[in-house]
């Protein structure tokens, strides 16, 4: 993901209330669209929300202590098995957008994230993914303790 970024606090508390869904984490990161994340009409190209959705949760993880490599180094992956998005409307170059990652739940060997994306006020993409742990054999693992540190 190009241009400017900032992260706000990851906000962990069971019961915050997110749209119609309890979630048991909640940040936001804001960034400026980059012109190579753009089509030819200088709208963001669809594939490119999933790389804001992953920053998104990548910042989360570190935001709260954890970070990617350490839990790759440790022999797990975390890795994408589904995601549902709906697009609004477009993000054009040099938007400054924001996108807000949620941990909805948590289970043994996955977890489910919910991602919104604004310009403003305006709801541009919205998303739901499962993240299921594997081990270095592509087998299921055991998620990691990933409580804030």
């Amino acid at each position: 993901m190009g241009g400017t970024t900032s992260g706000g606090g990851a906000q962990w508390a069971a019961g915050t209330t997110s749209g119609e869904t309890d979630s048991l984490l909640r940040h936001s990161l804001e960034f400026r669209v980059a012109y190579q994340e753009t089509d030819g009409q200088r709208r963001v190209h669809h594939a490119n929300y999933l790389n804001y959705f992953e920053r998104g949760r990548v910042e989360m993880l570190r935001s709260i202590g954890h970070d990617y490599k350490a839990i790759e180094d440790s022999g797990r992956m975390l890795v994408v098995t589904e995601m549902n998005v709906r697009y609004h409307a477009p993000a054009d170059f040099d938007d400054l957008l924001t996108v807000t990652t949620e941990v909805l739940d948590v289970r043994k060997v996955r977890m489910r994230h919910r991602y919104m994306i604004h310009r403003g006020d305006t709801l541009l993409v919205e998303a739901v993914s499962v993240i299921a742990c594997l081990d270095v054999n592509g087998k299921p693992a055991r998620l990691p303790d990933l409580s804030p540190t």
